[in-house]
């Protein structure tokens, strides 16, 4: 009995003594803390980069450069980390760690996080919708349990803005070829052209397209449908027709307009092509019209010149362009992309929707206007209507008096939608 009370007395003392030690630990540790001798770690950087990425998630390959002020290295189990990645407020990507290794000084802390795709369409729609304006924040937090849960937080903040419709907008005269032998060409001149972003939903980004054309020919002609496809890097995001006809007379201008419409849930697999391939997509819509003629026949026309294709680059991190990526370092990481159009036809500084180019000869330099203008005459076979192939009447220069001449009609009417190889053909 003795023995068992001596035993109890030394384990209580044992006990004692630990629960001494761990209250000066504590008044230590607090008191260095108050004295400035030791201090939770702060994140000082954060440096994000895209992985790998497939058809389903793309990796987020984050780097947290954190100080340790204190004079020896932390290892401990309540020490983590939290960090997101948001895009207008939609969470793109989280990790947390936990039980880190964080030596004296600076250490760099890596982590991985996955992003899953389906999300892409989510903050497309906010980016359509703040006018192509993208704010990317990257949150990190470190929490210290040892100095009672202590968190010091780094946000970086930085816009990307993109431009994908703003060349569109043209007043460059363009004729519209049937390529048809018994046709002359051209069936149409597109003097103006415009485009605007529709009221984006979750499933749908609709364009809103206008253009502004002339009928050259004397007799009229109905079209009956306009249809499109948008393609991103050579995927196809939308596809259609508008359901509404269009009755044009002969030498007479029309407005015409076409809602094309991008499917929203075809976005993941574009955003795959635009990080495989540098953060550049190749925005490309194609349309083409059906044209009904006085006695019913109707024929199909490719509107090459009205082709739209735009080339966008993005640097959501801000790394692009260099070896080690950016460290962050210099402030809150704000940039803006600048998209660059592919090379085409300009008009003073403002870049015009291209199309495929052709060999010298007559080109309309001006919209014919046939209110203040003196209209063409016809040529010698076809009275001025579609079929023949004598010669094309030329549009008159603007102001101008009298009656043009007619010019023999090539094989290449010098347009910019002429045709010069069949590899330069767009096909339907």
């Amino acid at each position: 009995m003795i023995r068992e009370r001596r035993r109890v007395r030394r384990a209580l003392g044992r006990v004692a003594t630990l629960l001494v030690a761990v209250i000066v630990l504590i008044a230590a540790v607090g008191a260095a803390y108050l004295l400035g001798v030791v201090g939770a770690p702060t994140v000082v950087a954060v440096e994000n980069r895209f992985g790998e990425v497939t058809d389903e998630t793309t990796e987020v390959e984050t780097d947290l450069v954190v100080n340790n002020p204190n004079p020896v290295g932390v290892t401990l189990g309540g020490t983590t980390v939290d960090y997101t990645v948001r895009m207008n407020g939609v969470a793109m990507a989280s990790g947390h760690g936990g039980g880190l290794s964080i030596d004296r000084g600076e250490s760099t802390l890596p982590f991985t996080t996955r992003m899953r795709n389906e999300r892409i369409p989510t903050w497309w729609v906010t980016h359509v919708r703040r006018g192509e304006r993208t704010k990317v924040v990257v949150d990190a937090t470190v929490t210290a349990s040892v100095l009672g849960d202590r968190s010091v937080s780094l946000a970086q903040e930085r816009r990307v803005e993109t431009d994908l419709l703003g060349a569109f907008a043209s007043e460059e005269t363009r004729p519209v070829n049937a390529d048809w032998p018994l046709v002359s060409d051209p069936v149409l001149y597109v003097n103006r052209t415009t485009a605007a972003w529709g009221n984006v939903t979750d499933a749908r980004t609709p364009i809103d397209a206008s253009f502004r054309v002339y009928n050259p020919k004397t007799v009229p002609y109905l079209i009956t449908e306009i249809g499109y496809t948008v393609t991103m890097n050579g995927l196809t995001v939308g596809e259609g027709s508008t359901g509404r006809e269009y009755f044009i007379e002969g030498r007479t201008t029309e407005n015409l307009s076409a809602r094309t419409t991008i499917d929203n849930d075809r976005l993941d697999d574009w955003w795959v092509s635009h990080l495989r391939n540098d953060q550049v997509t190749d925005l490309r819509i194609d349309f083409h019209a059906v044209l009904e003629l006085p006695g019913g026949n109707e024929f199909r026309v490719p509107l090459d010149a009205l082709t739209y294709e735009r080339t966008v680059e993005t640097d959501i991190f801000g790394n692009e362009g260099t070896d080690g990526g950016d460290t962050g370092r210099s402030g809150d990481g704000s940039g803006t992309t600048t998209p660059s159009p592919t090379a085409g036809p300009t008009s003073g500084d403002a870049a015009t929707p291209t199309a495929s180019t052709a060999a010298p000869g007559p080109t309309p330099t001006t919209a014919p206007d046939p209110t203040r203008t003196p209209a063409p005459t016809s040529t010698p076979t076809d009275g001025g209507g579609l079929l023949g192939s004598g010669g094309t009447p030329s549009p008159p220069p603007a102001g101008g008096s009298g009656t043009p001449t007619p010019t023999p009609t090539p094989t290449d009417d010098g347009g910019l939608l002429a045709v010069t190889d069949p590899s330069a053909r767009v096909t339907d």
